[in-house]
């Protein structure tokens, strides 16, 4: 059953057109990744996905119901978004900003009750943050904080998860362990969105990828079918190295194209494709 779907997104920012005709379903039980080149227009996508930001044409449903009907409780209830270098500006500590993750399910004054610890309980142990519990987040690092972020996101138990590059800045160990884990709640039923640059990581973890050049839809369908050499090459102006990995061929970026690439900038020949 989709989840989530958009339908001929158009977004101007700016006086710019940043997403032009931009189609997307998300079901449930699946991880979408997000991919392209920067200034392709996947954090935008991300944010009209969420309601952040609102089209200029086409729509966005959840659950079947037009994103914009819905009231800002009832999203955040549904869905969770794991912005790009999230910011904390208060020595809260993880538990506390953990905590509000709970936020949508309380009401003015309430305090949390078991279900809520449980959940955050939960949410801290998946991510590996319960012995920073009691730390204040301004004092972690920053791969600790973006667990700590994520941990909040996992925390209000969504059925929609929107993730902007939710690896950057984590050790290989850690990244493993958060691709891991979103995976893992997707196969619990959780739809989950994952902006990446690491073309590895999307090729094993994402079931579906949408590959994003100049703000339109290059190309979208399993990894295999998303991840050709002359594709990339085009997108992201760089040719690809193959490499066997237990037995899985992987794509890994070698070395930059003399023709450059069309990923970022205005309508080049991707655009029909």
């Amino acid at each position: 059953m989709t989840l989530l779907s958009a339908e001929n997104l158009l977004v101007r920012l700016g006086g710019r057109t940043i997403l032009s005709g931009v189609d997307l379903g998300v079901l449930r039980a699946e991880v979408v990744g997000l991919i392209g080149p920067n200034g392709a227009g996947k954090t935008t996508l991300l944010r009209t996905l969420c309601g952040l930001l609102r089209p200029d044409r086409g729509l966005v449903l959840l659950d079947g119901a037009p994103l914009a009907s819905l009231s800002s409780a009832a999203r955040a209830r549904k869905m969770a978004y794991f912005a790009q270098s999230a910011a904390i500006y208060w020595p809260m500590t993880v538990a506390r900003v953990v905590a509000l993750g709970r936020l949508p399910y309380l009401g003015p004054w309430q305090q949390p009750g078991p279900d809520d610890f449980t959940a955050m309980e939960s949410a801290m142990a998946d991510c590996e943050v319960t012995t920073l519990a009691d730390r204040p987040v301004s004092e972690l690092s920053g791969g600790e904080r973006a667990r700590a972020m994520l941990a909040r996101a996992l925390a209000s138990e969504p059925q929609l998860l929107l993730a902007d590059e939710p690896v950057a800045g984590l050790d290989p160990y850690h990244q493993l362990q958060v691709m891991e884990l979103m995976s893992a709640r997707a196969r619990r039923g959780m739809g989950v969105v994952v902006v990446l640059h690491d073309l590895a990581l999307a090729a094993r973890f994402c079931d579906r990828l949408v590959l994003l050049a100049g703000g339109e839809v290059a190309a979208a369908g399993p990894p295999a079918e998303v991840l050709k050499p002359d594709l990339l090459e085009r997108v992201y102006g760089v040719r690809m190295g193959t490499a066997i990995v237990d037995g899985e061929r992987l794509l890994v970026p070698w070395t930059r194209s003399p023709a450059g690439h069309d990923g970022a900038g205005g309508r080049g020949p991707l655009s029909s494709g």
